[in-house]
């Protein structure tokens, strides 16, 4: 009786199979940029340095939290290169993980290609003004990359046929030494 007390085993249990974790973006990598660093916050959302340059002009990189809604591409303290550099960024990016709470967002669904048009024609639009044409560069688009998640590429060809379709909204100057192209806003029509 008392070798039979001793030698029950509890009936063998199946371990459960682990749910699946939602993707809060420690390996998510949105097309038409390159993220360089991670971080994350205090309640476990990532904070990412990232850039879209492709290196003709320069590196430089923007910071985006995907808990809350930051974002910085630039340093309004400096009067001159205020855009970030990778250390410039990591700083920035460090010192928002360490403050920041705010939960772990979905990751921004990938736009069609029609909703990635139409932002792009509101960019332009929105940088109209009433005085001058305005110059359109590719960089002023980092803080809306992570949900155009579109590459440089696709996005010159949608400005350039946005050029063709209407040019009284964007105009485009090819520089006649290189094959360096700008692109303009137009300016508003006087009411």
């Amino acid at each position: 009786m008392a070798l039979t007390l001793f030698s029950r085993r509890p009936a063998p249990v199946e371990p459960l199979a682990p749910e699946r974790w939602p993707d809060i973006g420690e390996t998510w990598k949105p097309e038409g940029v390159t993220v360089v660093q991670r971080y994350y916050n205090q309640a476990s959302a990532v904070v990412l340095v990232y850039t879209a340059d492709d290196g003709k002009a320069g590196i430089y990189y923007a910071v985006a939290c995907l808990g809350c809604h930051f974002a910085s591409a630039q340093d309004g303290r400096r009067t001159y290169n205020t855009r970030y550099s990778l250390a410039d960024a990591a700083k920035v990016a460090n010192e928002h993980a360490t403050t920041c709470r705010a939960l772990p967002r979905d990751l921004p669904a990938r736009p069609d290609d029609d909703t990635a048009r139409e932002q792009l024609h509101t960019w332009v639009c929105g940088a109209r003004r009433r005085k001058e044409d305005v110059q359109l560069w590719l960089s002023d688009l980092d803080l809306i990359r992570l949900t155009l998640q579109r590459t440089n590429d696709w996005i010159v060809g949608v400005l350039q046929q946005l050029a063709v379709d209407q040019p009284e909204v964007l105009r485009i100057e090819r520089d006649q030494y290189s094959d360096y192209v700008s692109y303009y806003a137009r300016r508003l029509p006087e009411d």
